[in-house]
């Protein structure tokens, strides 16, 4: 073990006549570009990245979430997700920290029944989670368990129409749906009690910039045509943690390219149509597998769950698989699809897997869903 020398005992006694203010300037006192926390992406196409935002990444998302959705030191927060993923960290610590408002936390969001309890009890006025986790809620909850929530935000995957109106049915509340990214610290736009169009991820908030760009010429997209999400802004990410190639592959003059797709309608919603690897060449289409999802989601009975991928076949082209949690009407369900979708974006298989392997964010993991059916078949 390495001891102090005396020379360094002499150097830091020396110190200690100083002026307190030497002293103090001294002192390092940080920058707001400095990395505040190194938090891992979900991995739901490759291993986790290690993603570092700065103090300033944090700050401004926080200040230009909470400014847009109207969150007041008099709210109570209901934070029911864990703090080493974005969503958490960010909206369910640091903004009660920020706003001094009052956090009713829970450790575990899996415990449906306790979570709807607590809501029951301590009326928090607003709440944020995933999807999967609005689903578990909606099930296990009393009617009005959830009617204080006045802002209630789903966000890391594809909000269902049906899980909106079965908060609007049994609690009365709205359920609103946002998007956002790890590298984005998160937030990048977010429907408002104000600003709502369901199905779409909101408006961008202020202070961040979304460019649709076409994934073929680079140029910027016009109304309702579909190409990459890039995003620039105070809130996108410092970088990836000692790995310059990947950031550099990541974020270009200051826009981060999410790796999603979407457009822009009329009004400036923005509209998420997928992650651009859950895009599918079928007979020489690229066909959306979220859109499938989204679709087929419609028609499943309730409490089911599904996952669309693709299988490769040398012989035969690329086609789709639908993975479902129960046994499903497949002839009727491909009837009523085929009247939103065309005929080469309909499944041309079912599978059951009664339990879809799920992430640690709430998220379906569609690759180990895609290795799962490769097995399968």
């Amino acid at each position: 073990m390495k001891s102090v020398t005396t020379g360094e005992k002499l150097k830091k006694a020396l110190k200690t006549k100083l002026p307190v203010n030497m002293i103090l300037n001294s002192i390092y006192k940080g920058d707001e570009n400095d990395t505040a926390a190194i938090l891992f992406t979900s991995g739901s196409e490759k291993d986790p990245k290690a993603v570092q935002l700065t103090h300033r990444n944090i700050a401004s998302n926080i200040e230009n979430f909470g400014d847009y959705v109207k969150i007041y030191e008099s709210d109570i927060l209901l934070a029911n997700l864990v703090f080493y993923h974005v969503f958490g960290l960010t909206v369910n610590l640091w903004v009660p920290f920020y706003y001094g408002m009052t956090m009713v936390t829970y450790a575990n969001p899996l415990d449906f029944q306790t979570i709807s309890n607590i809501a029951r009890d301590e009326k928090p006025t607003i709440m944020v989670g995933t999807p999967s986790f609005f689903w578990g809620y909606l099930q296990k909850s009393e009617p009005g368990d959830f009617k204080t929530l006045r802002l209630m935000v789903a966000g890391a995957d594809k909000c269902p129409d049906a899980l909106r109106e079965g908060y609007m049915k049994k609690h009365g509340v709205t359920l609103l749906e946002g998007y956002g990214a790890t590298e984005t610290s998160p937030v990048i736009s977010v429907n408002s009690q104000e600003l709502n169009r369901p199905g779409s991820t909101g408006k961008v908030i202020p202070g961040v910039q979304v460019r649709i760009e076409n994934f073929e010429t680079g140029e910027e997209c016009k109304t309702r045509e579909i190409g990459k999400i890039l995003v620039k802004g105070d809130s996108v990410m410092k970088g990836y943690y000692d790995d310059p190639e990947l950031t550099a592959e990541a974020v270009a003059d200051g826009w981060y390219n999410t790796g999603d797709m979407g457009f822009f309608d009329e009004d400036k919603y923005l509209w998420h149509a997928g992650r651009f690897k859950r895009f599918a060449k079928i007979g020489g289409e690229m066909v959306s597998l979220v859109k499938v999802e989204n679709t087929l989601e419609k028609y499943l009975p309730a409490g089911a769950s599904c996952c669309v991928v693709e299988v490769s076949d040398e012989k035969k082209g690329s086609y789709i698989v639908a993975t479902v949690s129960m046994e499903v009407n497949k002839t009727e369900i491909l009837r009523k699809m085929l009247n939103e979708l065309p005929i080469i974006s309909l499944p041309r298989q079912f599978i059951v897997i009664k339990e879809l392997p799920m992430m640690s964010t709430g998220k379906i993991d569609f690759r180990k869903v895609t290795k799962m059916v490769q097995e399968i078949l």
